[in-house]
Parts: C-alpha cells; structure tokens; sequence
C-alpha cells in the first residue's frame, strides 16, 4: 500500500492508551460495514499487534512512539472493501521471516499474539522500515453484501472518548 492511511493515530508504547486504539479501531470498522464480531476480532488483532511491539519491541518501554494508520477499502466492481490497518514503530527489527506465530501445541501464556492476528485478519504482512523499527499491514475484508448487511445511513455513530488533558482555555 503505497497511499497515506486516511486515518493515522500516533501514540507512545503506554499500554494504557491500548483500549483507546482498540475503540477506534473497532468504530472504524463497524462504520466500514464489519459485524460486531468482526469489529471485536480486528481490535483483537490490533491489541495484540500493538502489545507485541510494547513487549518485544521496545521491551517494555512506555514512552516510545507507535503510529497507526486506518485506510478502508472502498468496494467496487473489482473489490468487496474492507480496512487495511498499518502498524509502524521505531524498535529493534526482526526478519520478517521470523514474525511466525506459535504453533497451537507449543502454547505459552502471551505467545499466541502473531497466531491470532493471521487467524482474524486475510493478510498480514512485515516489513522493515529504513532505518529502523518495523511495519506491519494487516488486511481485512468486509464480508460480501449477501453474507452482512452494511449499516445504514441511520445506524448510530461511533464515538471514542480521549481524556483532555490539555490546559483550559480563558
């Protein structure tokens, strides 16, 4: 994907700030004709995503920088639509070979993040940022029109509430 994400969210590796990402990630989709368990399954896989890069990435780190960027798909004549989520980060990098998730008979307590993501999204993919942290891009698409309807013109809109800690205007 060559184009600017449509939305783009920068946030610092606080995991804190992990169920606000989460929120707008499940309100964009649902906006985007996703089902409620699609929603919760894409912001699954984003949580994991995002947590992965907390954990491994940055080891731990809360005060390094994460963008994420939203850019849905429109549908048309050749495509369903859906979302393609990017994942960006300034930490160590890893093959991207490497980025395999674990085998189910292998299970550990938090090792199954990279298993969960290619379980919900259609294509997920690794790439090394120059010069250095990673990308991830991770595709879902919308099921097709006779499988869920979209939501309508009507249908009650999102909203994701952020603390304003700003100082207050006189």
């Amino acid at each position: 994907m060559d184009q600017r994400p449509e939305i783009e969210l920068r946030l610092t590796s606080d995991p804190m700030y992990l169920c606000g990402a989460r929120e707008l990630v499940g309100c964009i989709a649902r906006r985007i004709g996703f089902c409620d368990m699609d929603c919760s399954k894409i912001a699954l896989a984003v949580d994991e995503a995002l947590s992965n890069i907390i954990r491994h990435g940055y080891d731990r780190a809360f005060d390094k920088p994460i963008w994420l960027g939203l850019t849905p798909i429109k549908p048309s004549s050749d495509a369903i639509g859906g979302i393609v989520i990017t994942i960006e980060d300034e930490a160590k990098q890893v093959e991207p070979g490497h980025m395999k998730g674990r085998d189910l008979e292998d299970i550990k307590p938090g090792g199954l993040g990279v298993h969960i993501i290619h379980e919900v999204m259609d294509e997920v993919r690794y790439e090394k940022r120059s010069p250095k942290g990673m990308r991830l891009m991770m595709t879902k698409l919308a099921p097709r029109p006779s499988e869920s309807p979209r939501l309508s013109e009507n249908a009650p809109s999102c909203k994701v509430t952020l603390n304003d800690r700003s100082p207050s205007r006189r």
